[in-house]
């Protein structure tokens, strides 16, 4: 439970149907392995105790007699268990059968939620049996020899870990047009459980798949799903078992259908607590609910989810060329857009062969197809200084060339020795005057050029350039539109691949040469005739810069978080020592660079993740990073 993490699981017990002792000693035994595993929050199917075909032997007393010695037994055994447990089974009160869910912690039995939504259509026969707990009056039932409430508003609070809040709601209830699960969520429920009993039939399990991902989605919310399986009657229906566990439109685990057992993940309570916090669209209920509390002790949650290194990029590889095509083509449309707005007659680029410029250029020309313009209309230009090699030179010479843009050749060399005289600065000191003089007569000529011929300058840099400040202030940092302003580092090469391949001979070779350059903004001598400067040597490695720049504002994760997960992720590549050093200096230059984010130029926004100051991050530039940095050094 320590970083917000919740171990969590879903069950499904081979069962037979009406034997409420031999399907509550299966439900122990899940309940052993659940606590080896070290979950802290386990859900059985609908009616699990009883099995959900037993029929007319529904309204046999024996039977419920029976399901509540099961749940008595239950009981007793999650006396030695911090966890809490949510079980199904029909519990008669009055007059009335209830279809209900049981929540029991550490021997207590917490409450038992009603089934809203009866199913009597198709294959399901539940009001025969059944009586709807919609708009039931929350009232106090005995059962098990503890007094306990029944009702649909209950809400499961844990003292010891506020951000987790359960609520419940059965099968059905959520098939509906408007789910209990909705007005649960927006009173409080972090966590919402269903106990379910789905039969399989061809095709549903997609759209159970689709409902419950969308479902935890809509709410921001945990979303476990216990279905009913093996053992339940053949006598006309199938039932598969098919478990999940979905966060916030996530799928974290899933089970095979037509298997029994658990599937354990963790859910981020951290992360939908930030994700609530940060949409102001997401109401409060006015509707009453009744709070339950309940203690878990707090105790280390061992990770078995999946941290992706690169999370910018489609971890499903199939889809990666899709989402590429899209990402493109979003650039591409801002970028035409802006064109035929501002009646500009060409596009400028500062095209040094690297990455990032490369980038630009295929995203200019993609918006010149559009448009119908012709690429000769996009001037490129090369203005090589001090650290200029001939690798990149030429290359950005080829680039121009391969995609019939025009080119030009400015060396700025000269201009920029003069720049050093009139400023006395010593051209054999190699500090950051000497650098950032570079960068700046770069932009001064590209905004004259296009001054001169009716164009845009087109910027080249980053959202990991952003995040670092790696960008000498008004020079590089500055164009009249940023086309790459929120593609990070990690997805440019990404971009950058996919144009390779599906690009001609000669310039898929071109790309891929451009691909296998060291990053590097060439401001020094090259040494031997090779880059010497090279980014990640001296601000870390990107793959790790974008890591920490996505969980944390995407997600709002604390550096101890943050360094947890890279961890994590980077087991094998990274040791624990290098993500601290890089966490730390990520920190640093986060806050200290600040000020060059305010004043950015327009970019189209592509991602969950940019640093807009108009829009998605706005953030004093006189901010005090001690908070974060605190944390972070005291890292072990």
């Amino acid at each position: 439970m320590k970083d917000g993490f919740l171990k969590v699981a879903a069950a499904t017990p081979r069962i037979r149907v009406a034997d409420c002792a031999y399907n509550t000693a299966r439900v122990i035994e899940l309940m052993g392995e659940a606590m080896d595993a070290g979950v802290s929050l386990c859900v059985f199917p609908e009616l699990v105790l009883t099995g959900y075909t037993c029929g007319d032997l529904f309204l046999q007393e024996a039977l419920l007699r029976a399901a509540e010695d099961g749940l008595t037994r239950i009981l007793e055994h999650s006396a030695r268990s911090p966890m809490v447990i949510a079980v199904g089974l029909p519990i008669q009160v009055d007059n009335a059968l209830y279809n209900c869910a049981a929540i029991c912690c550490r021997g207590q039995l917490l409450g038992l939620v009603p089934k809203q939504n009866i199913p009597n259509y198709s294959e399901f026969y539940e009001a025969r049996h059944f009586t709807s707990g919609a708009g039931m009056v929350t009232r106090t039932v005995t059962l098990c020899g503890q007094q306990v409430p029944l009702g649909v508003d209950l809400l499961f609070r844990c003292r010891t870990m506020p951000s987790l809040v359960i609520g419940c709601e059965i099968c059905e209830d959520l098939w509906v047009p408007a789910p209990p699960s909705g007005q649960l969520a927006e009173a409080g429920a972090t966590v919402i459980v269903n106990l379910s009993a789905s039969d399989e039939l061809i095709g549903k399990a997609a759209y159970r798949r689709q409902l419950v991902t969308g479902q935890s989605a809509r709410l921001a919310c945990g979303y476990l799903y216990a279905d009913a399986g093996l053992g339940e009657s053949t006598q006309d229906l199938v039932f598969a078992g098919h478990n999940l566990i979905c966060e916030n439109g996530t799928m974290l685990a899933e089970s095979e259908r037509f298997t029994t057992g658990l599937i354990t993940t963790e859910l981020d309570l951290g992360r939908i607590a930030h994700e609530r916090r940060r949409m102001n669209t997401f109401g409060q209920s006015q509707t009453h609910m009744t709070d339950i509390y309940f203690d878990l002790p707090l105790r280390e949650t061992q990770l078995t989810r999946v941290f992706a290194q690169t999370p910018f990029v489609p971890a499903d590889q199939s889809d990666l060329a899709a989402r590429c095509e899209e990402i493109l083509h979003l650039q591409a449309v801002g970028l035409a857009t802006r064109l035929r707005h501002t009646r500009a007659k060409s596009a400028v680029i500062g095209l040094s062969g690297g990455l990032d410029s490369t980038l630009a250029l295929i995203v200019t020309v993609h918006a010149f197809d559009l448009l119908g313009w012709p690429r000769s209309n996009i001037q490129t230009v090369t203005m090589p200084c001090f650290g200029t090699t001939r690798r990149t030179k030429s290359n950005a010479e080829q680039l121009a060339e391969a995609y019939g843009t025009s080119l030009r050749c400015v060396d700025i060399k000269a201009a920029v020795t003069q720049h050093f005289a009139d400023i006395g600065h010593d051209p054999d000191t190699l500090d950051v005057t000497f650098e950032n003089a570079q960068a700046r007569q770069r932009t001064y000529i590209l905004m004259d050029i296009a001054n001169k011929m009716g164009g845009l300058v087109i910027g080249t840099g980053d959202l990991s350039e952003l995040a670092l400040g790696w960008a000498t202030y008004n020079g590089d940092h500055m164009s009249m539109y940023g086309v790459n302003a929120s593609i990070p580092k990690t997805l440019v090469r990404y971009l950058t691949s996919f144009e390779a391949s599906r690009a001609p001979d000669g310039l898929r070779e071109i790309l891929l040469d451009v691909l296998g350059t060291p990053v590097s903004p060439e401001l020094l001598p090259p040494k031997d005739g090779e880059i010497s400067q090279k980014t990640e040597e001296l601000v870390g490695p990107y793959e790790l810069h974008d890591f920490f720049l996505y969980y944390m504002l995407r997600f709002g994760y604390p550096p101890r978080k943050l360094y947890r997960i890279a961890c994590r992720a980077f087991e094998g590549v990274h040791s624990r020592a290098t993500v601290k050093k890089w966490l730390v200096t990520f920190i640093r230059r986060f806050f200290a660079q600040q000020f060059k984010r305010s004043c950015l130029p327009d970019g189209p926004k592509v991602g969950t993740v940019t640093l807009s100051p108009r829009g998605d991050w706005r953030m004093p530039s006189d901010a005090v990073s001690e908070v974060w940095l605190k944390e972070a050094e005291n890292l072990e």
